[in-house]
């Protein structure tokens, strides 16, 4: 929980200190007129570019997270076959080291039930169901740990893409009041084409960096919730597996 909060805020300074130096720093200086248009965007652009920065690492956060840690090391097909074939065989210390070796989140969950049911299977004070409850509560608990690691900062994701876009509704409109404002300033029957310029610049720079940040972010986080919707069917189905095998072989 603290690397966790540390992580969020370092994100969040480093990002802000980024998108403040890149709109103050690179885009206000450019003679480049269409990265210039980006300054003329106002403050709020700082903001935004903040936020796509930070969307951006909670992306490759989760990536590496889902695909490398989660998934484990090697293919959950392939591990599970192999402890279906050592639990038939009641080779439970193989089974425990084949789980070790994948350390999946898959494989993390199945090793705490075969690690609770090689502690009571010889146990003769506890009865079949007693020890089959036992099994499943500890997967349960496994379960209950394992999940909030594959759905961390996707609540981020889904809060950023919803602040970025209503950021960039807000520039929009303060765009637009500057260009209306712009247009009722007539001195000698001509409008103030650059003020005009300015407010319009403003309020498309703040729709464009509001929109990109809020399609990215919904389309990861659909994307990361479906990951995390078949993570968690595979470990259900696993889960189902094993207990429908330590049944069978209980009831022997």
């Amino acid at each position: 929980m603290v690397k966790q909060t540390l992580f969020v805020t370092l994100n969040t300074i480093v990002a802000f200190a980024i998108g403040f130096g890149l709109w103050y720093g690179v885009f206000r200086t450019s003679e480049n007129s269409i990265v210039h248009s980006i300054y003329k965007g106002g403050p709020l652009v700082v903001i935004l570019i903040a936020m796509l920065i930070m969307l951006l690492v909670f992306v490759l956060e989760r990536y590496f997270s889902l695909y490398g840690v989660a998934k484990g090391k090697s293919s959950v097909q392939v591990f599970f076959k192999k402890l279906i074939t050592l639990l038939q065989s009641d080779d439970y210390d193989g089974a425990l080291a084949a789980c070790d070796k994948q350390r999946g989140t898959t494989a993390n969950v199945l090793r705490a039930g075969v690690d609770r049911y090689r502690e009571v299977k010889d146990d003769a004070s506890i009865d079949f169901e007693k020890k089959l409850t036992l099994t499943h509560t500890a997967i349960e608990e496994a379960n209950a740990l394992e999940g909030p690691l594959l759905e961390r900062n996707l609540i981020a994701l889904s809060t950023i893409s919803s602040i970025a876009t209503m950021v960039g509704l807000l520039g929009t409109t303060i765009g637009m009041i500057r260009a209306f404002a712009a247009t009722g300033n007539v001195e000698g029957g001509v409008i103030d084409a650059t003020a005009l310029a300015t407010g319009i610049s403003e309020a498309l720079v703040n729709t464009a960096g509001g929109l990109l940040s809020g399609i990215l972010g919904i389309f990861f986080y659909n994307f990361f919730v479906n990951k995390v919707d078949a993570f968690n069917y595979t470990t259900d189905e696993a889960t189902f597996e094993v207990m429908q095998l330590l049944k069978t072989k209980q009831a022997k």
